[in-house]
């Protein structure tokens, strides 16, 4: 059997990867997307199974389709990272299954997305709807800072004139994300705050601490993830006085932090589902 772990930047993950395919006697090859020249006429063969790891959402979409072309699996696949990469599409998946979600609006003019502020009770969360690691995301908690950050988003991508307002969920000082590989969930942490900051990430300062898996989280994390299509997630979740909530899912989803906080071999989890994969084909 043969692996292709693609990426386009080399993170602690996908040295780990490639560690724990490795000692499982699979040939294992990382590819730089960034590097490589496809051939959309004839291509190549990435081996058995491709691990799609890229960051980029452009790169990682149009890698997947290309490699997926050429007759080699990927996971995650093009359609799933389409969908996990974009907060609206993820959102309306999760809605149509029946998932519990915070209140969220999308406007596409800035009187317009004022009134949602307004409608979500003059406190909310503006996200860009492609982004990760908590970048470009703002808690806005008065008219007149709504109105600037709108404002300056004027100047902005494109991309960043689809005003997507969400309810701020009133939880404790952390959320949770839960690892869905396949079927399983095999960990969850909680990640905290930090004392200078309402966002729980990590790459922002957030502590991560094991979380039990429950019943009731295992069963919320599973029907998110199915809302999307069998893959590997990252499912983030709040705690409500009425209930837990999905807020995002995570189709290329880091976990550095969370291996040594719940002792579970994340990465050989991922591993030995890439090989069970390979067997079903």
């Amino acid at each position: 059997m043969k692996v292709t772990i693609l990426y386009d930047i080399l993170r602690w993950e996908e040295k780990a990867l490639l560690e724990a395919s490795r000692k499982r006697g699979i040939d294992t090859e990382l590819v730089d997307v960034r590097g490589e020249i496809f051939n959309l006429s004839d291509g190549k063969r990435y081996g058995d199974m491709a691990l799609q790891r890229v960051t980029s959402y452009y790169r990682g979409i149009h890698a997947a389709a290309i490699i997926a072309s050429y007759g080699t699996p990927v996971i995650n696949r093009r359609e799933i990272l389409e969908i996990t990469g974009n907060k609206v599409f993820t959102l309306l998946k999760l809605r149509e299954k029946g998932v519990p979600v915070p209140q969220t609006y999308i406007t596409f003019d800035v009187q317009r997305a004022i009134d949602s502020f307004k409608l979500l009770g003059n406190r909310a969360v503006i996200k860009p709807v492609m982004g990760s690691w908590g970048r470009m995301v703002g808690l806005l908690e008065t008219e007149s800072s709504a109105k600037a950050v709108l404002e300056d988003r004027l100047y902005m991508d494109p991309l960043y004139q689809i005003y997507y307002m969400q309810e701020y969920v009133k939880r404790p000082p952390r959320d949770i994300r839960a690892f869905v590989v396949g079927d399983q969930v095999i960990a969850a942490i909680y990640r905290y705050q930090p004392a200078n900051d309402w966002r729980t990430n990590t790459a922002l300062g957030g502590r991560a601490e094991n979380c039990p898996v429950t019943g009731e989280l295992e069963d919320l994390a599973m029907r998110a993830a199915s809302a999307i299509g069998e893959g590997i997630y990252g499912v983030d979740i709040m705690e409500t006085d009425s209930g837990m909530v999905v807020h995002e899912i995570n189709g290329t989803v880091e976990f550095k932090n969370s291996v040594s906080v719940t002792g579970v071999d994340i990465q050989g989890k991922i591993v030995e589902y890439l090989i069970n994969k390979s067997r079903e084909k």
